[in-house]
């Protein structure tokens, strides 16, 4: 398997444990917290979380801080399938 598609699988599979849905967010900087340490230092990394924003799988919420990041409600059935 590729290695953006596992780290996508990871972060998805991730947040959804952690039922961080729309108005429950994450630090976009954990998001890698967990990846060996080959997979975090990559460049696939930012990569894969730039495509799933685009995706909108994950959704976005800039604050004063930096920016947080959680799952969409909207694509539920879709991210289930990923998790699974």
């Amino acid at each position: 398997m590729e290695e953006k598609t596992i780290i996508k699988k990871f972060i998805i599979r991730k947040l959804y444990r952690k039922r961080m849905w729309m108005h429950k967010h994450t630090n976009i900087n954990n998001l890698p917290k967990g990846l060996s340490n080959a997979l975090r230092v990559s460049r696939e990394v930012k990569n894969a979380i730039e495509e799933l924003l685009k995706e909108q799988i994950l959704l976005s919420k800039p604050t004063h801080y930096g920016l947080e990041v959680s799952l969409n409600p909207k694509r539920k059935k879709e991210i289930e399938d990923l998790v699974e």
